[in-house]
């Protein structure tokens, strides 16, 4: 599988482990609790696996972003959190920088 592929997932699954952090109450319910250690291993195995073949600080950055993007985003449909033209904005821009940092990397 792709290095960028598999950092994509380790986003993905970022994101999973944040959103899931409210659900677990401060981890005392069971099944959120395991459904976070689950994701947040799953994340940090896949992400050690994309910086063996990628830079390590593009990696992180991407890691960050789709986790970051992801999680704003889910949280204005989960949690109805407002969604402002200036949180749109800011958003495409991270997203515009996750892209432009995997176009410049060097692999």
């Amino acid at each position: 599988m792709s290095p960028w592929v598999t950092l994509v997932f380790a986003g993905i699954l970022e994101t999973c482990w944040a959103m899931s952090l409210k659900a677990t109450a401060g981890f005392t319910r069971p099944g959120p609790t395991t459904f976070f250690l689950v994701t947040l291993a799953g994340s940090m195995v896949l992400l050690s696996a994309a910086v063996k073949q990628l830079p390590m600080g593009t990696a992180y950055a991407v890691w960050v972003g789709i986790g970051a993007t992801g999680a704003a985003i889910a949280s204005i449909f989960l949690y109805q959190e407002p969604m402002s033209l200036l949180r749109a904005l800011f958003l495409a821009l991270l997203v515009g920088s996750i892209m432009g940092l995997k176009a410049t990397a060097q692999h």
